[in-house]
């Protein structure tokens, strides 16, 4: 196996064209998790503009492409999937039938150990070193919108009919509504990320958008454009005001569900929810098979799904005292989080004191 390491920049044209194909086929050949555009190499760019570090691996076979594997590498050797706790799709892009040994990879790559959160099914050599699969959720749009909206009104009758109720309120209280897919104005970028920063302290969670770097990110897939790949900016209106928004990458065949905000004057119509039905609409129109909306426990998941893929979490490891020193800070701090998301009498409490956090925080506590 003949693997060398670049940084994106150092990439062939012909190189990103390769990878690229090897996406836009994947499910033809029973592999379309690989199409995922987190595994793409427009994210990968993005990322190597706005982290140290990051890296990727080509391996080929006969001179020719083979494989594909983005990371990011400290300078001890601890490696850790591209984007990992932001990204929702980690693993290796490779072309049908090819296998590789896990070791022998990051011995090539300078890693003692890769560390992931969300590595897509189909990564045997991989999986190996995985500790926990977790479901994520699904849209499948790929028979139409219509056939996906006959899925949920067989499946939850009661959520179509009450989300559709609060749709016809806010028609009466809001105005007309208008649904952009694909808004290119910057500003309404800005208007999601200050809505999900206050989501974010009214629930009592770390704010992403205080590192300089997610908002980097974000801006630059935002006017990242290509044949294969967006960053999609898609906004719901009433009345010409914006009510509901939604930032994430797109592929081909596949939106991922990234960061999705409201405007809380607005709550109690369920914009979310809305704009999430308009999404699925004018995705399934433009030919996308699936919507990933990305793993973890969220009621309105529940309520939009028509099924679920799984993601898996862990690290594989040489020996060397690196890997072990890493996976022992790591692990307690892993099983705790995964004990309390995993169980409801554990979560629903712990949320619940997240929020009262929040509260306090957003200065809304009556103490």
């Amino acid at each position: 196996m003949d693997i060398t390491v670049h940084r994106p920049g150092e990439l062939t044209t012909a190189d990103r064209l390769a990878w690229t194909a090897m996406q836009s086929k994947a499910h033809l050949h029973g592999s379309p998790e690989l199409a995922n555009p987190f595994l793409s190499p427009e994210f990968a760019l993005a990322m190597g503009h706005c982290r140290r570090g990051v890296r990727i691996a080509v391996a080929r076979q006969d001179g020719e492409p083979a494989a594909f594997f983005p990371f990011q590498r400290s300078a001890t050797g601890v490696g850790r999937a591209i984007g990992l706790g932001v990204s929702d799709a980690q693993g290796l892009v490779h072309r049908p039938g090819y296998e590789w040994d896990a070791r022998e990879m990051l011995r090539a790559c300078g890693l003692a150990v890769w560390e992931f959160d969300h590595l897509v099914d189909g990564q045997r050599a991989f999986e190996t070193g995985a500790t926990g699969s977790f479901a994520s959720p699904v849209i499948d749009i790929q028979d139409g919108y219509e056939a996906y909206l006959a899925h949920l009104r067989r499946e939850a009758p009661k959520f179509v009919k009450s989300t559709f109720a609060k749709e016809r309120r806010l028609l009466r209280a809001g105005g007309e509504l208008r649904y952009v897919h694909d808004e290119r104005d910057p500003r309404m970028l800005r208007t999601l990320m200050r809505w999900k920063s206050a989501q974010y302290r009214r629930t009592g969670r770390s704010d992403r958008f205080t590192q300089t770097w997610i908002i980097q990110l974000v801006e630059r897939l935002f006017h990242t454009r290509t044949e294969s790949f967006s960053g999609l900016l898609s906004v719901l209106y009433a009345d010409d005001r914006p009510i509901a928004a939604h930032f994430g990458p797109r592929s081909e065949r596949i939106i991922c569900c990234w960061f999705p905000a409201y405007d809380p004057a607005f709550a109690k119509y369920s914009p979310g929810l809305l704009m999430h039905l308009r999404i699925a609409e004018a995705a399934a129109a433009d030919g996308i098979a699936y919507i990933d909306l990305g793993r973890g426990q969220k009621q309105y998941k529940d309520s939009l799904k028509t099924r679920e893929i799984s993601v898996s979490e862990g690290w594989v490891m040489r020996r060397h005292p690196v890997a072990f020193g890493h996976r022992a800070h790591r692990a307690p701090v892993r099983a705790l989080r995964n004990a309390v998301v995993e169980r409801p009498e554990l979560f629903e409490p712990a949320d619940k004191l997240l929020k009262r956090i929040g509260e306090i925080r957003s200065g809304r506590s009556h103490m």
